[in-house]
């Protein structure tokens, strides 16, 4: 069978996420559909809008016919962490190709665009790495690296989802992977959108807003129905969809009871950030105005938002390391189709990572920050929060036919 690969955080899962899904299997004539796919907290230090098991149910039935879970520790990462466990998960799990969206859409550019960075490389990582510590993204500091390396007019690195797909590249040529790597041109909004637009294809935030807003009814045209029927779900299950603001008074209660000492030991957490973190605390009463006091030239919202999440979390430096320096060591199976469940006994016995699908037969150290983080957020719903506890334990892969 000939699997093919995305990566992915359905948060939530909309008509965009429908047309890549099915665009990457009409042009790669893939049988099996495998998402890697983050868990309850993403990338820009956000929790998911929905538990992973609902963003799973909501992949399968929009195209996807495994999901895979990204660990914690990558996919709250930056952008090449984050891409370098998403394609080694893949390329583990058997994915001939990886399809991922793009604002260019042209595949060749991304190719030839890594094979001149990679030719100065040295200089084009400490360029980054300078910008970065001037207070730019790390998209900004990318692009703004490109153009001092003086190099034919190649990707534009300043877009979010031009720069991740250059890391995936980037990572499948790390690894060595035969992975061929493919890209969808976005159709319509730009990722950073947040107002609904025209047709009937919007970004995830644009979304969000609209659900935030109690404005759901305006961004039903851009969802398929099973996604507006699980988010209702949720919602009722849960008392409320997750945001930051339902664990504002978690993260107030960490600042303020912990010493600047043990608040800079969390990861990402630099720099006497501790001591601004408290003291914007002191003066905020909800997340949005304690990010806006907190927020500086030096750090960028997401950067700031993920340092929060570690303490949130409490995830340590040196744990954070310790995971991030390999690989992901297990392949955990969120949920799969029939056609998944086909696949994977096809593939099973050339599998070198252990596959996990009962979680409390597994000891990874992974598997221990997930069941820590997701015990965090699960108290983030208003009601339910016993069942909501004990999800990561008790709930089975998604099946769905």
């Amino acid at each position: 069978m000939r699997a093919t690969g995305v990566v992915v955080e359905y948060n939530p899962f909309h008509n965009g996420h429908y047309y890549h899904l099915q665009e990457s299997k009409k042009v790669t004539q893939a049988d099996c559909m495998i998402a890697v796919m983050s868990g309850n907290f993403l990338q820009r230090g956000e929790p998911a809008l929905l538990s992973k098991w609902k963003r799973t149910k909501m992949a399968l039935l929009g195209g996807a016919d495994l999901v895979i879970e990204l660990p914690y520790a990558f996919a709250t990462s930056h952008a090449p962490r984050f891409a370098f466990g998403s394609i080694f998960l893949l390329q583990s799990a058997g994915a001939e190709s990886f399809c991922f969206g793009s604002e260019s859409g042209d595949v060749s550019v991304f190719n030839d665009t890594h094979d001149m960075v990679s030719s100065q490389n040295r200089k084009y990582q400490t360029h980054v790495s300078e910008f970065m510590s001037q207070g730019l993204s790390y998209p900004a500091a990318a692009a703004k690296a490109y153009e001092l390396l003086d190099l034919p007019v190649g990707l534009d690195l300043s877009k979010p989802n031009n720069i991740l797909g250059f890391e995936y590249i980037r990572a499948g040529r790390e690894l060595g992977s035969i992975i061929k790597p493919l890209t969808i041109k976005r159709k319509n909004a730009d990722y950073h959108d947040v107002v609904l637009g025209k047709g009937d294809i919007a970004s995830a935030t644009a979304i969000r807003e609209a659900v935030f807003s109690h404005d759901i009814g305006k961004a039903e045209n851009y969802m398929p129905s099973f996604t507006i029927e699980i988010l209702k779900d949720e919602q009722s299950i849960k008392g409320k969809l997750m945001n930051w603001e339902q664990f504002y008074p978690l993260l107030r209660y960490q600042l303020l009871s912990s010493s600047p000492a043990e608040i800079n030991s969390f990861y990402e957490v630099e720099e006497g950030l501790e001591y601004r973190m408290i003291e914007a605390m002191k003066a905020s009463d909800s997340f949005q105005s304690f990010m806006t006091r907190l927020k500086t030239k030096r750090y960028t919202w997401t950067r700031l938002q993920r340092a929060c999440l570690h303490v949130l979390n409490k995830i340590h430096k040196e744990d954070m390391h310790r995971i991030l320096d390999s690989p992901p060591a297990y392949l955990r199976v969120l949920g799969m189709t029939e056609t998944g469940r086909e696949y994977l006994s096809h593939v099973k016995k050339s599998i070198d990572l252990p596959l996990v699908t009962t979680f409390s037969k597994h000891d990874f150290e992974g598997l221990k920050m997930e069941a820590k983080t997701s015990l965090v957020y699960a108290q983030g719903a208003s009601f339910n929060r016993l069942e909501a506890e004990k999800e990561e334990y008790n709930t089975p892969p998604v099946m769905v036919k």
